[in-house]
């Protein structure tokens, strides 16, 4: 069956599989992005290159699924950039706070330490602080205008077959790479 999704001023008819490939792309996208800012970053503050996240590959998991809340969160604010700027600020940081404050009480592990690191001012317990909040705001802002429209873009272009096998193999690789640091302990 299909379904009518408006986004982005498009009108598409898609189905379950087509839309689940491009949440797949949504969030190996945003894992990376996550990835390639977590490298600038630490490059900054620590002077060198510090490997980030807890995978093999280049994506962070936490910034795949931020990708994904914000997407829905602010899938009908799209005329609406202060709303999206806002939004996603509220929806990531509030999915950065309590996946650190889980992680480190439930699980004893702390996987980024404001703390310890530059332009950390409203931090809060190390989990969170305005410099990530506001730099999360801004990216739902690239996430929504620029990244889903080039992912739409794609989709258009390719057949439905090109576009599945794609946005299935890079999911996968991301899947099998979380899995793998898993069982790995790499954290």
């Amino acid at each position: 069956m299909l379904e009518k999704i408006e986004y982005n001023d498009y009108k598409l008819k898609s189905d379950m599989k087509t839309t689940t490939m491009t949440f797949l792309l949504i969030f190996t996208f945003g894992g990376i992005f996550g990835f390639v800012y977590e490298e600038l970053f630490y490059r900054i503050d620590l002077g060198y290159f510090v490997k980030r996240g807890t995978t093999m590959g280049p994506w962070i998991p936490i910034y795949g699924y931020g990708s994904i809340l914000i997407t829905v969160a602010t899938c009908r604010l799209r005329k609406k950039p202060l709303m999206v700027f806002l939004t996603g600020g509220l929806v990531s940081g509030l999915l950065e706070y309590l996946t650190g404050y889980y992680l480190y009480s439930v699980a004893g592990i702390r996987l980024w330490d404001y703390n310890k690191e530059i332009l950390n001012w409203g931090n809060i317990d190390g989990f969170i602080c305005l410099r990530s909040v506001l730099f999360f705001a801004l990216s739902s802002l690239i996430l929504i205008y620029i990244l889903i429209p080039f992912i739409q873009h794609l989709k258009d272009r390719l057949s439905k077959r090109t576009f599945g096998i794609m946005s299935l193999g890079i999911g996968l690789l991301f899947f099998a790479d979380v899995v793998a640091a898993d069982i790995l302990h790499l954290y």
